[in-house]
């Protein structure tokens, strides 16, 4: 007859899954103890009756109906019935090692080599349904772990779930490889996205047996470092990755040049902005002192020629108001004669005096001659002959104001000694080296001697070198 006890509770190590108490048949009252994370399993005659969790509990009838009135509540000290209790551990067994039995065979689909690779790793495991494991692996044996502890179990999870895990890498391991496209060279940084592919492949098989995966962890791929094969994969691996590597070089030079001509063309853009801004001001400046400059000269000459005209309207001439200038000055010196007061002094006064008058009448002589000698111009102006100028393309003789040539139809373009015609765009422009209304170069340098040619010319005026061949 088994030993009775009158207290139940856990007496197993960590490392066990499920463990069986020595005490089969107890007294009724005895008290069971289950802790957190554990559970405990009542059986009674070969059958499970109730499922405790943790706490403490007093075996009796209330706790258990279906003994009824089969335990011995009062005077016996056996129970007639066969009784056992298991303690199943619910805490997660972590860092439990597994690998392959033999390598996983692997072709390498680039170059169609085929290699041997092992694989191995660790998990996490936990008990889901503690009374389906119970039933389905442990039986009547005193209880079960991962490894080959504890006492009197006659085998092991890892024992028996090898074959299972085994077969799974194997088969999903180089498919898992294969469809993600992994370069059997950087497996190493794949390894996590393959253990979440291997995970899912093995946990059904667990939970078939009320056990769980929380993690799965595959840590090692064992690549054949010595066979001839693998070695030539990995030579051509390191010329693909230089080739790529000058490649992206001769790319990012390619880049650097492209963005420096974009900077250096942005940069003459710039440079020619500003030139022809420069030009523009200049020229509006000096358009704006010529107007302002021929403005004043106009009104002057207005102002002269009116006053003229008026003049002349009264009826004087340039003679008529020269004699009337002399007659008074010399009426104002004659006047002034004999008032000296001595007879030296008179005689000398009256002489000095006449020379002042006449002196002014010189001298207004010139001014009056002056009006009249610009209304005198005027006149002569519009007697004057039509002023001509010449055609720039073939030389023709043209009115002064003609717009258009009337031999060739070339446009007239009236040119100042400051002014030249831009060979490229046929503008009116300030001479010097860039046209203003282009920017097309105005002036040549000489191949032969350097010197500055005009825009247009064939020969060169300091050596007489042709220009543009």
């Amino acid at each position: 007859m088994a030993k009775i006890a009158d207290i139940i509770k856990y007496e197993g190590d960590n490392s066990t899954f499920i463990w069986k108490h020595p005490c089969e048949d107890f007294n009724s009252l005895t008290q069971l103890i289950v802790h957190e994370s554990q559970e405990a399993v009542f059986f009674m005659n070969g059958e499970a009756l109730d499922v405790f969790q943790a706490g403490r509990h007093t075996l009796e009838t209330q706790n258990i109906p279906l003994i009824g009135k089969a335990l011995n509540r009062a005077t016996d000290d056996q129970t007639p019935f066969h009784c056992e209790v298991y303690f199943i551990n619910q805490t997660v067994q972590m860092d439990l090692k597994w690998g392959t039995d033999s390598k996983v065979r692997y072709l390498e689909p680039e170059y169609g080599i085929p290699l041997e690779l092992g694989a191995s790793g660790s998990m996490n495991l936990r008990v889901s349904n503690g009374l389906k494991l119970l039933v389905k692996l442990v039986g009547t044996m005193n209880g079960i772990a991962w490894g080959e502890s504890g006492a009197n179990f006659t085998k092991s999870l890892q024992n028996s779930f090898r074959p299972m895990i085994s077969t799974a890498v194997k088969s999903n391991l180089t498919a898992a490889i294969k469809e993600n496209n992994i370069n059997i060279l950087e497996i190493d940084e794949h390894l996590t996205e393959l253990s979440a592919t291997l995970k899912n492949k093995i946990i059904p098989g667990f939970e078939e047996y009320g056990l769980t995966v929380p993690e799965f962890y595959l840590t090692t791929v064992v690549l054949p470092e010595e066979n001839p094969n693998f070695k030539r994969i990995r030579e051509l691996h390191t010329i693909s990755l230089q080739t790529k590597m000058a490649q992206a070089e001769a790319q990012v030079r390619t880049a650097q040049a492209q963005a420096q001509a974009q900077v250096t063309a942005a940069q003459r853009e710039i440079e020619l902005e500003k030139q022809t801004t420069q030009t523009e001001v200049a020229k509006r400046e000096a358009e704006r002192q010529v107007i302002t400059a021929k403005a004043q000269a106009e009104a002057a000459r207005q102002a002269g020629f009116a006053q003229a005209q008026v003049m002349q309207a009264q009826g004087y001439n340039k003679k008529d108001v020269i004699q009337a200038e002399v007659q008074k000055a010399y009426a104002e010196g004659i006047g002034n004669m004999g008032s000296g007061g001595g007879a030296g002094g008179s005689t000398m006064s009256d002489i000095v005096g006449l020379g002042v008058g006449l002196q002014a009448a010189q001298a207004m002589s010139g001014q009056i001659g002056g009006i009249f000698s610009g209304l005198n111009n005027k006149q002569a102006e519009s007697n004057a002959p039509a002023q001509t100028v010449k055609c720039t393309k073939c030389g023709a003789t043209l009115p002064e104001k003609a717009k258009f040539c009337l031999e060739c139809g070339e446009k007239v373009i009236n040119l100042t000694e400051n002014e030249i015609i831009c060979p490229s765009c046929k503008a009116k422009t300030p001479k010097g080296k860039f046209c203003m209304e282009c920017g097309s170069p105005l002036v040549n340098k000489c191949p032969n001697c350097g010197a500055e040619v005009p825009a247009g010319g064939k020969f060169c005026l300091e050596c007489g070198t042709k220009i543009g061949g």
